[in-house]
């Protein structure tokens, strides 16, 4: 055995390695407007949260396995009160060929504003309104490696409902959206075996990706019903094939960007389209720093019917990298609807502190006056966010 030489986290003997890490984190929100809906009466809301990893590894590095639970408890909000497996899975590395098996996290997707082709985990809508953060996703994942490209093969056994704010939360619909009573258009339900084949390679500069996507679509559809005596909003899953490209190209200090969708369904079928640029200046000003500018257009053949916020969007942006030694970061970037003439402003900085401090500044402010807009509901929701991080 060989135990007195590893620190606590890392632990190897008979051939098993083994590696713990993760983050706990405190949040703390403030809205600066009353909120707009009944039961939302907090201005400030306070939420921990904790994801740690444990990985293990064997069979000289062919077999490992990765464990990832998450926890959150919200202040005021029991639906955000919630937890999840991101990941437990296990992968056998092959030759020129690897299987992953369990609960995972995959991401696909080049753009900046908004990800139209990641397909296969479903949005955790409590952690944040950006769709970025997801649950993990049983699967049985085989991956060919070739020479023209990368195979990926996926079963997916098993739906993951979203998740959804509740009366108490901010950063929701007007209507409750009524999780318990979601209704699926196939008979199997949430068990139906979804699947899913994608390819992509790497040519000089460009970096590409095609897939097929076949089963339980991630976005549902929310039907206005009378649930006793009041009206809601309950999530309606429909059967899907949806076919996805994306391609980044990077030329010199320019990176150009583009996602389409086309997907059918049972009730329409229609196409969607994100793209645009990132120009970095590198070394601003004789220093270290770099800044990148950023725009996108996002557009859905849906428009005013989509039940999306960019059906018809300008994005700007710029991003500021110190290159320093706290790794500083700061994000600002603002949309603008062509449609509904509203306008969203984002603004991210993040600094790290010793070796394992993080502190983070988010606020997100919103500026809609159309009851047909999608971002009409958040229009009191402006806020800023305070996350602190600390690492193991």
């Amino acid at each position: 055995m060989m135990l007195a030489a590893l620190p606590l986290s890392q632990v190897q003997a008979e051939g098993i390695y083994f590696e713990m890490a993760g983050k706990v984190s405190g949040e703390l929100r403030y809205f600066t407007e009353e909120a707009q809906f009944a039961g939302q009466d907090q201005e400030t809301n306070i939420s921990f949260a904790a994801e740690p990893e444990f990985f293990w590894e064997w069979n000289e590095g062919s077999d490992s396995l990765t464990f990832t639970p998450f926890l959150r408890v919200d202040q005021h909000d029991d639906e955000r009160t919630h937890g999840d497996i991101r990941e437990l899975s296990w992968i056998h590395v092959g030759e020129d060929w690897e299987l992953r098996a369990g609960l995972r996290k995959v991401f696909w997707g080049v753009t900046e504003f908004q990800h139209l082709v990641d397909v296969i985990n479903q949005t955790d809508a409590v952690e944040d309104f950006d769709g970025e953060d997801k649950l993990g996703q049983q699967m049985v994942n085989l991956s060919l490696v070739r020479d023209w490209g990368i195979l990926d093969l996926f079963l997916l056994p098993g739906f993951r409902e979203r998740t959804f704010a509740g009366d108490d939360g901010r950063l929701r619909f007007g209507l409750p959206v009524l999780t318990d009573r979601a209704t699926y258009e196939s008979a199997a339900g949430e068990n139906h075996l979804d699947t899913a084949i994608r390819w992509s390679h790497s040519v000089d500069v460009y970096d590409m990706g095609v897939y097929w996507f076949h089963g339980t679509g991630r976005d549902p559809v929310l039907q206005l019903q009378n649930v006793n005596g009041q009206p809601s909003l309950v999530p309606h899953y429909q059967q899907v094939d949806q076919i996805g490209f994306d391609l980044q190209a990077t030329i010199d200090s320019w990176l150009w960007k583009l996602e389409l969708l086309w997907q059918d369904n049972n009730t329409e079928s229609y196409s969607a389209v994100q793209g645009g640029f990132e120009y970095t200046l590198y070394g601003i000003s004789d220093t270290a720093w770099d800044l990148g500018l950023l725009m996108e257009y996002g557009w859905d053949e849906r428009r005013e019917d989509a039940p999306v916020s960019a059906q018809n969007d300008l994005f700007f942006g710029a991003r500021l990298a110190l290159n320093d030694a706290e790794s500083t970061e700061v994000l600002a970037g603002i949309s603008h609807d062509l449609d509904f003439d509203s306008q969203g402003l984002i603004v991210e900085a993040s600094r790290r502190y010793g070796d394992n401090w993080k502190a983070s500044i988010d606020g997100r402010f919103f500026y809609a006056d159309d009851p047909a807009d999608p971002a009409y509901s958040f229009r009191k929701d402006d806020h800023l966010q305070l996350t602190v991080e600390r690492f193991f």
